[in-house]
């Protein structure tokens, strides 16, 4: 007599630590997932899969649109997905497991593990690399001005190489909190060396085996054959599907492939802490703190939040048209985990619309932060003429405002200009970006600066940007030893633009005086620096907020 499958499962599950897979789930949150996610439960598109964890029990699992379109494979909750950038807690707990273990220091120099890294003056310590405080490059970014397509093969050790060679920091460590796939890398190979196996099968060992997550691993090969992998899509224009290219392998920060039925395992530790023990668990959930003594949000590969006034635990992914959440409501003990196979489709904003379904009737109602047209705040025209001008946030990134009637607009570098409402005479709520910004003046009643999520802005000029400065006195080729690269800056069509080998021409527009704004992602700024002669001597290029200022000399 043949026991049936079902039992066969059940009495499996039962012999690992972690959630166990319920029959059936709450009808009415089931239902109202379902209508959430029809419109991806078809025979033409990739999905998604959802899980919801429930005091340690999974509550629901389900599947929705095509894992492999190709071969109309449909998405199931063992379906396998890259989880990008949700790997980064996995690599968090490792480090705590090894701090408890007193086999790691968070304040240890990290060139204590790996020596390869350069002497930039400061000390980067562990803890800076897991809270993403260590103001090292991140590579995406700096790979992508290097030369290389996010098509490549990128290898775990071609990202070692470049952090080997970054020449200098984007700050000062612990002084800011910047995002940092380049830091997590240095910590898979840091488990690595301290160890003494590979940081798959460290994790192997002692997270996924032991958690009973059979079907994930860190991909640490991305020739190897998967089982039952969704393939990542995206839209063209003309609406066919097509398949990203996914051959990566960022041990650390990313390249984890995993299940939501594994994933909920996962959540459910954090609650009974079988795998890493309470005291590693705590440590991993511990905030970073900057120099000045200000709390951030980051943890160990997870961020600290708060949803309709409850805190959450989560992190998100995205990499290669995978798009993927991981949220946990500790008071609730309750957790959603989403992984998508489309870059349009916001795992994020469904994991929330799930557990609206799920902790219905017990979350406070939404509150906007904007203010209603009665508490609008009347300003003279005098004070919003002192507000006019033109204020710089970053490489590239200007802040213009202007003044129409009795009302302030703004309009940022690449962006739509959108209306400014006072809330009082110095501070402005912007409804499109969801903050304010606020003028600040010196004491002679200059305004120098606004201030915007907490980053301070200069003012730089008038609100009309002057004529860009003489284009042929930059043209020429430009170097950086530290990307092993070069780009040759040719004036054309009135313009500028700067050609490379692989990426061809990127065309330059002018941001303000000697500063550009590529048209590529990957060029959000290059500003030109000048001799006394007004000749260009250097540019320094910036790809955003992850790496700034790459220095490039000119040629002779």
């Amino acid at each position: 007599m043949r026991t049936p499958a079902s039992v066969i499962l059940l009495a499996l599950l039962a012999m690992v630590p972690g959630a166990s897979i319920a029959q059936e789930a709450p009808p009415t949150g089931e239902v109202g997932v379902d209508s959430l996610f029809s419109h991806f439960d078809r025979t033409d598109s990739p999905g998604l899969a959802v899980a919801v964890v429930r005091d340690g029990e999974v509550v629901l699992r389900k599947g929705y649109g095509l894992a492999r379109l190709e071969d109309r494979v449909p998405i199931t909750p063992s379906t396998v997905f890259d989880v990008a950038s949700v790997s980064k807690q996995f690599t968090g707990l490792a480090v705590a497991m090894l701090v408890e273990r007193g086999e790691v220091r968070l304040d240890d120099d990290i060139r204590r593990w790996i020596p390869e890294l350069p002497d930039f003056g400061h000390t980067i310590t562990v803890e800076h690399l897991l809270h993403h405080t260590s103001g090292l490059r991140d590579w995406p970014g700096t790979l992508a001005i290097a030369g290389w397509s996010m098509d490549d093969v990128i290898s775990f050790d071609q990202i070692l190489r470049m952090a080997y060679d970054q020449r200098a920091l984007n700050f000062e460590p612990g002084s800011e909190y910047t995002y940092s796939n380049t830091g997590y890398n240095l910590l898979a190979e840091m488990v690595s060396r301290v160890t003494g196996q590979s940081f798959r099968a460290w994790t192997d060992e002692h997270l996924f085996g032991p958690l009973g997550m059979s079907r994930s691993h860190f991909r640490d090969d991305y020739t190897e054959v998967v089982p039952d992998r969704a393939s990542g899509y995206a839209r063209a224009s003309d609406g066919s599907w097509h398949r990203a290219p996914d051959n990566l392998t960022a041990l650390g920060s990313s390249s984890l492939f995993s299940t939501v039925d594994d994933l909920s395992r996962w959540v459910a530790n954090f609650d009974d802490a079988a795998v890493g023990g309470r005291p590693a668990m705590g440590l991993a959930r511990t905030r970073g703190v900057l120099n000045d003594g200000s709390t951030i949000p980051y943890a160990f590969g997870i961020n600290h939040g708060e949803y309709r006034g409850l805190p959450t635990l989560n992190h998100s992914g995205s990499w290669a048209q995978f798009s993927t959440f991981v949220l946990y409501f500790p008071d609730r003990r309750m957790g959603v985990v989403v992984l998508a196979n489309s870059g349009s489709i916001n795992a994020a904003a469904a994991a929330y619309d799930v557990a609206d379904r799920y902790l219905e009737g017990n979350l406070p109602p939404r509150q906007s932060e904007a203010p209603s047209k009665d508490e609008a705040v009347a300003v003279p025209d005098s004070v919003l003429d002192d507000y006019v001008g033109v204020y710089r946030l970053g490489p590239g990134w200007y802040v213009h405002i202007r003044r129409e009637g009795s009302a302030l607009f703004t309009r940022a570098t690449r962006e739509d200009e959108f209306p400014m409402t006072a809330r009082s005479t110095t501070e402005f709520w912007v409804e499109a970006y969801g903050a304010s910004i606020a003028f600040e003046r010196e004491g002679d009643g200059r305004v120098t600066h606004i201030t915007y999520r907490g980053r301070t802005a200069p003012r730089v000029g008038t609100a009309a940007p002057p004529a860009p400065r003489d284009l042929a006195g930059v043209t020429g080729e430009y170097v950086s030893e530290e990307l092993h690269t070069s780009y040759r800056v040719e004036v054309e069509d009135g313009g500028l633009v700067m050609r490379h080998w692989r990426h061809g021409a990127i065309r330059l527009s002018p941001a303000w005086d000697d500063d550009f704004v590529g048209e590529a992602w990957f060029i959000g700024s290059v500003q030109f620096q000048r001799d006394a002669e007004g000749s260009a001597v250097a540019m320094l290029v910036t790809a955003g907020e992850r790496n700034r200022n790459i220095r490039f000399v000119k040629r002779p």
